[in-house]
């Protein structure tokens, strides 16, 4: 399958093929199988993020017993693992340097 070069932005989590704001600082090259599975991780992490913030209004349920939290924690490790692999020299390199992600 043919890859094709996508900008994506983390913090909205937002996954395109055309650069503006700023989406261009991650760059990957993936095919349409690899878009749809880190969506898919993106979607699991948004769901997490909404578990979150229902537990943080209920005061009785400890932070460090929260499987939301532990949810999103481990779908952000896989987005950024993926990411990584995706990505292009320049992306890795920032990762590394900023991040230090692993090496695979």
């Amino acid at each position: 399958m043919e890859k094709k070069k996508y900008y994506v932005n983390i913090g909205t989590q937002e996954i395109s093929q055309i650069p503006y704001g700023n989406n261009d600082h991650i760059v990957i090259h993936a095919t349409d199988e690899e878009v749809f599975n880190l969506r898919e991780k993106f979607n699991e992490m948004h769901d997490a993020e909404i578990g979150t913030f229902v537990r943080a209004h209920i005061p009785f349920v400890p932070y460090h017993h929260d499987t939301q939290n532990d949810d999103y924690d481990r779908g952000i490790q896989e987005v950024m693992q993926m990411i990584y692999q995706l990505a292009d020299a320049e992306t890795k390199k920032a990762m590394e340097s900023s991040m230090n992600v692993e090496k695979k």
